[in-house]
């Protein structure tokens, strides 16, 4: 998702976004592809042992990180922006 954008949609046009999500490609397949070492982590507790397993690979590596669309924004949620927007 093109994070930034959504959260100005939201503000701005709220719950009437357009243009801002993504489908990407398996990143970890494609790393692999190429022989390097590819993971995908979802978790925050997922990440140390995926970096440590990366480090020790010897090849280059790829971690794709997924996070929760709503967590994009450090001090807020896309919800919470898009009901302060629907509220005004």
């Amino acid at each position: 998702m093109y994070g930034t954008i959504r959260m100005h949609q939201e503000r701005e046009y709220p719950a009437r976004v357009h243009g801002t999500a993504l489908v990407n490609p398996d990143f970890t397949a494609y790393a692999q592809s190429f022989g390097a070492h590819g993971e995908l982590v979802e978790t925050t507790e997922a990440f140390a042992p995926a970096l440590e397993r990366a480090l020790r690979a010897g090849k280059p590596a790829l971690i794709e990180v997924r996070i929760d669309p709503e967590a994009d924004h450090a001090n807020t949620t896309l919800s919470a922006i898009r009901k302060r927007a629907q509220q005004q």
